[in-house]
């Protein structure tokens, strides 16, 4: 069992499911381009353990490329990527309060 994101035309994830392992053929196609098939989107794979691109894609999460990882919405406009631990990292104080309550 694998996840693939299904990527629109700005690399934002707009759908996960669950399909077959990257090493099975399916109609003699790996399983992106398997998946991609029919649709107007690139399929990519991913993983709830990080080891693949990074992190986990979610809805609304953007593929980079370039660095081959999944990443969420940015949190903060200083929030600087760190492509090597596929991250933002920020220091912004907003991190440390704590949920307001209503």
């Amino acid at each position: 069992m694998a996840h693939y994101a299904y990527l629109d035309d700005d690399n934002k994830v707009v759908a996960v499911i669950v399909g077959k392992d990257e090493s099975v053929l399916i109609d003699g196609l790996d399983t992106e381009s398997y998946y991609a098939q029919g649709t107007p989107y690139v399929v990519k794979r991913t993983s709830y353990n990080g080891n693949i691109r990074g992190n986990y894609a979610g809805i609304g999460y953007t593929y980079l490329p370039l660095e081959d990882i999944f990443m969420p919405v940015k949190c903060h406009a200083e929030a600087i990527l760190n492509a090597q631990a596929a991250r933002w990292d920020c220091t912004s104080t907003d991190h440390n309060q704590p949920l307001n309550e209503t």
